[in-house]
């Protein structure tokens, strides 16, 4: 019995995945369909009309590079790309010493520090440009303490991009330092290297392709960003995404528009090209020999601990805790909004788009996690929803189904296509941390492949699929752009509530706005935490962690 049992392990291990080796072969034709086929109709055919749109203008080929020799085109595109560079370079120079503190230093909060890096990932994209703005917009807190005029400058942008994307960089180059090799470290330090020395000779080469993959996330996240540009940008420094609104929404130049977004999708696809390579350079084992980590002793340690701390609070949490004080301080009369027939219309969409789409969001997750064991390029399908931005997906299948345009399906499917994405790479995640084992026992007592997938892959993939899930939730309550596109004005949700008083002058608007968008970080918050928090395990259970 153990012999037979050894063979079974082995061969699964072998063959790849136990979970994916637990799927009869048609059922993993017929799972790969299901997100391959809702790929194609949702995103890749409305990308081709696009490009196709740009290349048939009725302009001729002269349209296609109009983005580069008209000079306000021209500097949209030119302004998205160095917003961008000018993001990465700030978020490198910050996030590298707090993320070495992070991974060198053991102090008192450390475990909860690094769970409030997940805090930008969760906050919605209109709730923090509204924090920037009560933080150092004309109103803001900082206007009435210092006499600086932050409006119509290119910081507030550059605020709000470092907001979200300092985490995404922290996180990496913790993850990164914590696998340099100690013995080379330590055959560094006994050679007689300073520890600025050892740092640039032994741990920046071993952390520079993470930090490179990180840094191009962060160029994509911010080129085609789309609710903090709209916001923040203002007129002059509005990006390609915010002009490609406009021409749609405003001026109805579609063919416009087209060619400018084909221009943005080449972009951020020789971007996503550049991640996907780095990132299959950063397959490789973990180092046994981690460098441990200490408690602060001397007061230079202390001073770095601090500052971390004072660096995140200040770039991390500063927007939600002003955003919070402005809304108590704005008085019960801004609060009664709340309760005004829109704002319950609004919470109704927000909550019933945002189960819909989780439900399908799941579903598509599930399968494609599934089918991706066996393929690696099915696995890398799944980061196609991040390559193209939401303005792009909304533009595109509005010019590709105009026959469903402000219809709740399509609305939902659009939701679900940008939300999918974490499950599935949560799920594929959990499968490839799954013991393999644990299913070549339960083949071997004679559980057909079913049956061995339900009674044990299953339950071990609940804590990845309740993080995945997570995930996508705060996307779909966050999401704003395609809602901009594709919506009624009967099915408002929050995220459009709050862009529409921010729209109206007046003092009592803005405060309105102010305690919407606290609701709207409440509702997130209350999903992602209800979703990922481990209801009913036992304490130090972990699971299969994505």
């Amino acid at each position: 019995m153990r012999e037979a049992a050894r063979t079974t392990a082995l061969r699964w291990r072998v063959a790849g995945s136990p979970a994916a080796s637990a799927l009869p072969g048609a059922g993993r034709f017929l799972l790969a369909a299901v997100p391959l086929g809702f790929l194609v109709l949702l995103l890749l055919a409305p990308a081709l009309r696009l490009l196709e749109q740009a290349v048939w203008s009725d302009a001729g080929w002269a349209a296609w590079f109009s983005p580069w020799t008209d000079d306000y085109l021209r500097w949209r595109m030119l302004w998205s790309g160095l917003q961008a560079g000018l993001t990465c370079a700030l978020v490198l120079v910050l996030g590298v010493p707090v993320a070495w503190v992070l991974a060198r230093l053991e102090f008192p909060g450390r475990g909860l520090l690094l769970r409030a890096l997940m805090l930008p990932f969760v906050v919605p994209t209109l709730v923090a440009a509204m924090g920037v703005l009560a933080l150092l917009g004309p109103r803001g807190v900082l206007q009435a303490l210092l006499p600086l005029s932050l409006e119509q400058t290119p910081w507030l942008l550059l605020y709000g991009n470092v907001f979200f994307n300092l985490c995404i960089l922290v996180r990496a180059a913790t993850e990164a330092l914590e696998q340099v090799s100690a013995s080379r470290l330590a055959a560094a330090r006994t050679l007689g290297a300073t520890p600025w020395r050892a740092f640039w000779r032994i741990e920046w080469p071993a952390i520079l392709p993470w930090l490179m993959s990180a840094l191009c996330l962060v160029f994509l996240y911010c080129f085609s960003g789309f609710g903090l540009a709209l916001l923040l940008g203002g007129p002059h420094y509005a990006t390609a995404e915010v002009e490609i609104y406009t021409l749609v929404a405003h001026e109805l130049q579609l063919a416009q528009a087209g060619i400018l977004a084909a221009w943005v999708l080449l972009t951020t696809g020789v971007c996503a090209l550049a991640y996907s390579t780095l990132e299959r350079r950063l397959a490789a084992p973990v180092r046994a020999d981690r460098i441990p980590r200490r408690h602060p002793r001397s007061a230079g340690q202390w001073a770095a601990v601090l500052g971390c701390i004072a660096v995140l609070a200040l770039l991390c949490g500063a927007p939600v805790v002003v955003i919070l004080w402005r809304a108590v301080a704005a008085g019960p009369h801004a609060w009664a909004v709340l309760l005004a027939p829109e704002a319950v219309q609004a919470l109704w969409n927000t909550l019933r788009f945002s189960a819909c789409a989780l439900v399908l969001a799941t579903l598509l997750g599930l399968c494609h996690a599934l089918a991706a064991q066996r393929w690696a390029l099915l696995r890398a399908l799944a980061f196609l929803p991040f390559v193209v931005s939401p303005v792009l997906v909304a533009f595109g299948l509005l010019v590709l189904y105009p026959s469903w345009t402000a219809s709740a399906p399509l609305l939902v499917a659009a939701y679900a296509l940008l939300a999918y994405p974490f499950v599935a790479k949560s799920l594929a995640a959990g499968l490839d941390a799954m013991p393999a084992h644990y299913l070549a026992a339960a083949r071997t007592l004679g559980a057909s492949p079913w049956r061995a997938f339900w009674r044990v892959t299953w339950p071990l993939l609940q804590p990845a699929l309740r993080r995945g899930m997570a995930f996508a939730a705060a996307t779909a309550v966050g999401e704003f752009a395609v809602t901009l596109f594709l919506s009624r004005p009967e099915w408002a949700t929050l995220t459009t509530l709050v862009y529409e008083q921010l729209s109206q002058p007046g003092a009592s608007r803005y405060d309105a706005a102010l305690v919407l968008a606290c609701a709207l970080m409440a509702l997130a918050l209350g999903v992602f935490v209800l979703l990922e928090w481990p209801w009913g395990e036992a304490p130090g259970e972990e699971g299969v962690h994505a």
